[in-house]
């Protein structure tokens, strides 16, 4: 008896006690009545085990008495405000602290609160903090994606530009149509990574509340501003007019349409917004839903397809390198998005009704139709490789995808892909002859894995 009460016992209490605790406080935090009052039963029965235990070992060996140590009267605050349940401790609160002697001084950390605080990580509405703790990693996916993209990292000066001025100025290896998709390439581009940043940087950064969130929404913000430098650099590499582009961006009805859809998302959250009230809850997630799906994941592509298939053709080789380096970014800065998205609406499901989910469907179908609008614009004629009827059906093809990566059903089930090759453009490990140029590829070998056609 004195072995069970010396060594087990404490170890059974400082267990049960941590139980108690953890479990107390994601009572607390998670609003969902079922899975509340199952944990307001666990927290019973866990005091029910401690009073059965103690009147065991009074009635085993009354001569023996309960350290004061192990055992004290103290209230436990229950979740409902009205009542306050009063129990005899587990255990005192040194067995929830360790203790680190280092020379003459005593350093007490106190692990009840360290759980306490992981429990109330959350997306939104969390635990207010003014240190950027990353530990204990709650949401393990956005560290993995963090250094995922910390080991894609790239220069546009490292791209070499000589073949691509060489064309760009000859007077017969390049068609209009093919010098045109240029020009709207660089011209919708060179804005529009910087509408995606400022979103990204101002209102989703801003309202979540965990510091690995924050941390990877850093990240994605960094290299939105790389792509727009790239986008800087073809432009003075070819020498085309600065002002011509910015005329583009804001005369051609077609991106004028588009960068108006993703605006006035944006600017519904330019403003303090209590996001307690499931109203704002919805319109955050609907702003992650449109940058992320919509806006990344959906109207890039069709320019992305079209330089890049001219990459294939042999043309413009640096400003396609760009375009592949660019895509592999977009694929995770979508894959950040669509989990913020989810684990959102997993922590508050009184956000995904039935009329939200409607609503997610009409506004990718939006974003369809001002996609295949702007197509035609960049192609107003087809050419070698270039068809407006597949770019069109590859877009169909795309945001049928993002809408199942986040469990709503299709616009247009069963639309196949009509570039198949567009997932080996994501395979940046077969690099140029050296002797063609500098080498372009930084990544870790380790980091450097192809995108099945799935993820395109």
């Amino acid at each position: 008896m004195s072995y069970l009460w010396e060594n087990l016992l404490p170890r059974f209490c400082q267990g049960l006690r941590r139980t108690q605790v953890l479990l107390t406080g994601v009572k607390k935090f998670k609003r969902e009545k079922p899975l509340t009052q199952d944990i307001g039963v666990v927290i019973k029965l866990t005091h029910y085990i401690w009073g059965s235990l103690k009147k065991y070992v009074h009635h085993v060996a009354p001569d023996l008495s309960v350290p004061a140590t192990y055992i004290s009267e103290q209230p436990l605050q229950s979740t409902t405000p009205s009542r306050t349940v009063f129990y005899r401790s587990i255990l005192h609160s040194q067995i929830m602290e360790q203790r680190l002697s280092i020379g003459n001084k005593t350093f007490v950390l106190d692990a009840a609160k360290a759980e306490a605080a992981f429990a109330a990580k959350r997306i939104i509405n969390g635990r207010e903090t003014m240190t950027f703790n990353l530990l204990p990693l709650k949401y393990k996916w956005a560290y993995d994606l963090y250094r995922k993209m910390k080991a894609n990292h790239w220069e546009p000066e490292d791209i070499p530009m000589n073949k691509d001025i060489e064309q760009w100025k000859s007077d017969h290896f390049l068609s209009d149509v093919e010098r045109w998709i240029i020009r709207m390439g660089v011209g919708y581009f060179s804005a529009a990574e910087g509408i995606v940043g400022d979103n990204i940087f101002h209102v989703i950064r801003d309202a979540v509340t965990a510091p690995e969130l924050k941390l990877v929404l850093g990240r994605h913000v960094h290299e939105e501003n790389i792509h727009a430098d790239s986008l800087l650099y073809m432009i003075s590499s070819l020498g085309l007019n600065p002002h011509e582009c910015e005329a583009m961006f804001e005369g051609i009805d077609t991106i004028v349409r588009k960068n108006e859809f993703v605006s006035r998302t944006s600017r519904a959250l330019r403003r303090d917004l209590d996001l307690r009230t499931t109203e704002n809850k919805q319109l955050l997630a609907k702003n992650i839903f449109v940058f992320g799906q919509c806006m990344e994941g959906t109207q890039f592509y069709g320019l992305f397809g079209m330089i890049l298939s001219l990459y294939r053709q042999n043309k413009f080789p640096g400003i396609g390198q760009m375009f592949r380096y660019t895509l592999r970014d977009e694929s995770n800065h979508i894959e950040i998005l669509r989990n913020l998205f989810m684990d959102l609406i997993s922590e508050n499901p009184e956000v995904w009704t039935a009329s939200f989910r409607e609503d997610c469907r009409q506004l990718m179908d939006e974003a369809v139709g001002l996609e295949k609008d702007f197509i035609h614009d960049c192609l107003p004629v087809n050419a070698v490789g270039l068809s407006a009827a597949d770019f069109t059906q590859y877009i169909d093809y795309i945001a049928d995808r993002r809408l199942e990566g986040v469990g709503l059903a299709p616009l247009k089930p069963g639309v196949d892909n009509p570039f198949p090759w567009l997932a080996e453009m994501m395979d940046i490990k077969k690099e140029q002859n050296f002797f063609e140029g500098r080498v372009t590829e930084y990544q870790k070998a380790s980091s450097l894995d192809s995108v099945n056609d799935d993820e395109l």
